[in-house]
């Protein structure tokens, strides 16, 4: 993935928040703070970009983003509803008015038939409601899965922040 592509998008999402007043939060996993990154390379970003949470363990997913042990137990750490309760709590954790969370297998292990290498949740939380929800599988190295997953990321919450209804 060309760095140059996510440079642009990490722009375009910057211009877009400042347009709408916003400030953003991250709870990463598996992209191991790659999109904070990513965003703060961008002179000025501190206008738009509030804080980002790097919750690899469980511990740190319950202490900082007030993950429920109940969800972890229930559904894992990769699943539609921890990626969910991530982009919550990093929303209450923060002074933002968008967050978005990303939770996954990078590999090359640790995945299974259910849920194999490359598999990745995202979730963007407004006004304190999830409004967007998905997963994907990326193919390739732990890099790459990685890479796609920030690419990923950062276009669907480009695309909800030009959104006039959200």
């Amino acid at each position: 993935m060309a760095l140059s592509l996510i440079q642009n998008t990490c722009i375009q999402l910057g211009n877009s928040l400042i347009n709408r007043h916003f400030r953003i939060a991250l709870a990463e996993s598996c992209t191991g703070g790659m999109v904070c990154q990513q965003l703060t390379n961008i002179p000025g970003s501190s206008v738009w970009f509030d804080r980002g949470f790097v919750t690899y363990s469980n511990e740190s997913k319950i202490e900082l983003l007030k993950v429920s042990q109940t969800s972890l137990t229930k559904f894992g750490a990769v699943s539609k509803e921890i990626a969910s309760e991530m982009a919550l709590g990093a929303l209450n954790a923060s002074h933002a008015d968008i967050a978005l969370s990303i939770t996954g297998i990078a590999g090359p292990s640790g995945g299974s038939i259910e849920k194999p290498v490359g598999t990745v949740f995202f979730a963007i939380a407004y006004q304190n409601k999830i409004v967007f929800n998905t997963s994907k599988i990326f193919p390739g190295s732990r890099k790459n899965i990685r890479e796609s997953s920030c690419q990923y990321a950062l276009n669907q919450v480009l695309a909800l922040t030009l959104n006039p209804q959200v």
